[in-house]
């Protein structure tokens, strides 16, 4: 560097062409299903009705995509090859309208630079057509080309001039893959164009066809042809409209979540894209419906007027910057919540078939049945992540509790570890009136207001049994119901502290001596920043000198349950984000944390009192049929499945 230093400034000098189209290239082409994506996007601009898709060795050796579109002019076609050359585009306001998935007029010539192309193209209507060639960005004189109507592009030897680049491609196997993936995509992304003009898709690797995919096909029979019929039949329709905007699609039952993302598929007026706040909203609506860490599985197309979306932020277009991004992660997440909301999400045990004499075998959780394609969205108040309590819903005090259960002659050991990080289980907690929280607690079972609706999973409660002191069975009509006692006592407390917070405080006890903890600089600072969310829950502290802090009060729902550890685990939810959570992401997290330690535990034995009143807790909660961490709070083992495997039924 000295030397160069001490040779004088260099001399700024442009670029040739060729390195140019070299470095534009690595924006738009970074593997061949960049190259397929950018073709389908032109021939979809062209008004094709049929394209057909060629690819050998992973797309690394060829691509070829053909359509019977609108064509290029022979006169056009060097354009064609030329960076910034366009007829999709004529001047800059036109920016603030974009219709068309191409419109920076760089694809072609990004691609030519990097391989061995040959554009051939007949307009209909004309006699003939022309043909150029372009090998690493130098292009061939225009010759007269007699195909069928429409544009041919094939390009061969994919960076075949830029070795570096072609060595860090992945293996033909890897490669294609991709190319899998932009063909599922577009096969999607298309099922919102009107049927008449959407157009059938053809694709091979090779001699072997892969998909045949009729331009009629709706959303749900493309997602069964690319997906399986499997993920077809556990998915829910989606629709619903404000104001310009719309959200239609397909949403999948909690029960056949994945460990990423990759099934979650957003579009943007037709337009594949990856947006934080879109897959945020997602996620938020599966909330407590899945475990955390996992990821559901979505099939959505989302419509906003051209002028409120900009698309014009990424090169390869798979990022976009919307003009009121709040609105539209609303949207998506208040259609998603409701329609989840509808269901009934109770998984079911099924045993996989064999000789009915031999029922051997692990069970498989398999989601209800499939719902009818469509059903109709009320209008709710946009309020987020809590919704109000549903008029006809059942008039709830968030201090509902379990009879006190009878003492018990024996508690299973594991039951009485004294672990304040986890500590032992005790006899479920009486939640206090607000009103008066030293008021007796009663030893009979609440009388609660009958279902909202019917439900086909309701036990009889004469017919309740306790097993390992964890799970409960209940014979109902659909068939033998098992029940996660912590589970379910653990989301029927969510959602009356969630209903207690949108009418008023929670009622919290206050200590007569102050409970003290020791914070890290990292959690104090957590806890000052949070100190108006915490107290809303219930949580008052102040600080107590050095790195201790007082604890106050706190929420009565917890009782006689250790503080410390429920606090630290708030504080440990807080200060283990990469970013600051909003005060709606805190609320949920403490609340479920406050639910978790309130609730029954496992290993914790019942009485038959304490049984019943459980189950009948179940008309208290929205959701019953997942826990706020997104675990299953019961499993229907059908009858039917019971006759089969006894060999009463085939």
């Amino acid at each position: 560097m000295s030397d160069a230093i001490s040779q004088g400034p260099a001399r700024i000098r442009p670029l040739d062409p060729v390195t140019v189209s070299q470095i534009a290239a690595g924006e738009v082409v970074e593997r061949p299903a960049s190259v397929l994506r950018e073709l389908l996007d032109n021939a979809l601009d062209s008004g094709a009705t049929r394209i057909s898709i060629e690819v050998d060795q992973g797309g690394i050796d060829r691509i070829l995509v053909v359509d019977n579109g609108t064509g290029i002019l022979p006169d056009d076609l060097t354009l064609a090859l030329s960076s910034h050359a366009t007829s999709k585009l004529h001047n800059a306001g036109e920016l603030e309208h974009i219709t068309s998935m191409g419109f920076r007029g760089e694809a072609l010539a990004s691609i030519a630079s990097v391989s061995r192309l040959s554009l051939e193209s007949h307009p209909p209507g004309r006699d003939v057509g022309g043909r150029i060639r372009c090998e690493g960005g130098q292009a061939s004189e225009i010759e007269p080309w007699g195909g069928a109507p429409g544009t041919r592009v094939e390009v061969r030897h994919l960076f075949y001039n830029a070795p570096v680049r072609r060595r860090f491609l992945k293996s033909q196997a890897a490669e294609m893959a991709q190319l899998n993936e932009v063909f599922n995509r577009f096969a999607l992304a298309i099922a919102a164009i009107p049927p008449e003009r959407r157009p059938h898709l053809s694709y091979k690797s090779g001699k072997k066809t892969l998909h045949e995919i009729p331009g009629d096909l709706p959303l749900l029979d493309r997602v069964s042809r690319l997906f399986g019929q499997d993920v077809a039949n556990q998915l829910h329709a989606v629709e619903t409209r404000r104001g310009a905007a719309s959200l239609t699609g397909l949403i999948a039952d909690p029960s056949i979540e994945r460990a990423t993302a990759r099934m979650q598929y957003l579009f943007l007026n037709g337009r594949f894209l990856k947006d934080r706040s879109l897959t945020h909203a997602v996620q938020e609506a599966y909330r407590g419906l899945i475990m955390v860490g996992r990821q559901p599985v979505v099939f959505l197309h989302l419509e906003i007027p051209p002028e409120d979306v900009d698309v014009n932020v990424h090169p390869a277009k798979a990022e976009v910057r919307f003009r009121d991004a709040s609105a539209v992660h609303h949207l998506i997440f208040r259609s998603l919540r409701d329609r989840l909301d509808r269901e009934n999400l109770t998984s079911r045990l099924v045993v996989p078939k064999q000789n009915p004499f031999a029922p051997t075998g692990a069970f498989t959780l398999q989601p209800p049945p499939p719902p009818a394609p469509r059903l109709p969205f009320p209008e709710t108040p946009r309020h987020f992540p809590a919704e109000p309590p549903r008029p006809d819903g059942p008039k709830i005090d968030a201090e509902t509790h379990l009879p006190k259960p009878a003492p018990q002659p024996s508690i299973p050991a594991a039951t009485t570890n004294p672990d304040p990080s986890n500590p032992a289980p005790v006899a479920p907690a009486l939640l206090q009136s607000t009103e008066a929280p030293t008021t007796a607690r009663s030893k009979e079972a609440p009388t609660l207001p009958p279902s909202r609706q019917p439900d086909t999973a309701h036990p009889e409660s004469s017919q309740i049994l306790q097993i390992y002191n964890s799970f409960l069975l209940a014979e109902t009509e659909e068939g033998l119901l098992v029940i996660d006692q912590h589970a379910l006592h653990e989301r029927v407390i969510f959602e009356q502290i969630k209903r207690r917070l949108l009418t008023g405080k929670l009622s919290t006890q206050r200590l007569l001596l102050p409970e003290l903890v020791e914070l890290s600089a990292e959690q104090a600072g957590a806890v000052e920043q949070h100190k108006e969310a915490l107290l809303e829950l219930g949580f008052e502290l102040a600080p107590f000198g050095g790195s201790t802090w007082a604890i106050q009060s706190y929420p009565a729902i917890l009782e006689k349950r250790p503080i410390v550890p429920c606090l630290l685990s708030a504080v440990q939810q807080i200060t283990s984000k990469a970013q600051p959570p909003s005060r709606e992401q805190l609320l949920q997290e403490v609340m479920s944390l406050m639910a978790c330690h309130a609730a029954v535990r496992a290993g914790e034995r019942l009485t038959p009192e304490l049984m019943e009143a459980l189950l009948e807790m179940r008309h208290l909660a929205k959701d019953t049929h997942h826990c706020p961490h997104g675990r299953p709070t019961a499993l229907v083992f059908s009858k039917q499945e019971l006759e089969r495997q006894f060999g009463r039924i085939g």
